[in-house]
């Protein structure tokens, strides 16, 4: 990645860190349905232009090209039409399938961008549209970005790495999502509720014991269908993926000769 795409990204983190932590150090107030109404909108109006921003130094620098961008809609359509037969029913979500070796072979950055887009528009196609889309936004993103971090393998070794990668990120994924209305939902003298004032650890505390005791029998089939899907499957996802990259020869810029050039090319046999 370049410096100006890596600095982007810098900055889209930072955006969606305070986005997902602020109600922790404040006395949010409000419901489920109204957690984050006022600021997701301006949450859009922020992360859209920052996800262009990127694609756009991606292809200043080099690292990406038109062809790259292509393959990049493609599969953010492909992924988005995957969620469609399952809708998260029982925590089912093929979702997060090509998004795990996509950010495994293009890298950090296109991973970065296919996760936010693939949730965009899955969420256009299935009406999930609302101040909750932002923050599954970050989530698949991260998912993304983290799948281009993994360390070099091959082989076995390689769908073994992806998969145990897959089944954390589903489980994190859940845990992650369950931040941005937690400190509005839960409310009341229990163990689980957000006490405004009370030490982070605390808190933490109980957004554990919270998303352990309502969450977990959601998050562990997504995380299951990751596993699963990349055991069966990743290993000809790689292989076409790759191969697109070597034909489509991303990175490699074009050069133009003068008409030397030209001359100095033997003319064809009669």
């Amino acid at each position: 990645m370049g410096r100006r795409s890596s600095a982007l990204l810098v900055v889209v983190t930072l955006v969606g860190f305070v986005a997902f932590t602020w109600p922790l150090f404040t006395h949010p107030h409000g419901s489920e349905n109204l957690a984050h109404s006022t600021d997701a909108p301006w949450l859009f109006v922020i992360v859209l232009p920052l996800l262009l921003a990127i694609v756009l130094s991606e292809l200043a620098d080099g690292t990406l090209d038109s062809k790259a961008v292509a393959v990049l809609g493609v599969l953010a359509a492909c992924g988005a039409a995957v969620r469609l037969p399952s809708g998260g029913v029982t925590g089912f979500a093929p979702i997060f399938f090509l998004l795990l070796p996509a950010g495994r072979v293009y890298g950090r950055g296109f991973g970065f961008v296919l996760g936010a887009l693939t949730m965009f528009a899955s969420a256009l196609l299935t009406g999930g549209v609302g101040p909750w889309l932002p923050y599954e936004m970050f989530g698949m993103a991260w998912v993304g970005f983290f799948a281009g971090c993994l360390p070099r393998a091959s082989g076995r070794a390689e769908i073994t790495l992806l998969g145990v990668y897959g089944f954390v990120a589903g489980l994190a994924y859940g845990l992650l999502l369950n931040l941005w209305f937690w400190p509005f939902a839960v409310s009341g003298d229990n163990a689980t509720a957000f006490v405004a004032g009370a030490p982070l650890g605390e808190n933490l505390r109980r957004f554990l014991a919270f998303d352990i005791a309502t969450s977990l029998g959601f998050d562990l089939p997504r995380a299951v269908t990751n596993l699963v899907l990349v055991v069966v499957m990743g290993r000809p996802v790689l292989v076409v993926l790759r191969r697109a990259a070597r034909r489509a020869s991303f990175g490699i810029r074009p050069t133009f000769g003068g008409p030397a050039d030209v001359a100095a090319v033997p003319p064809a046999p009669a």
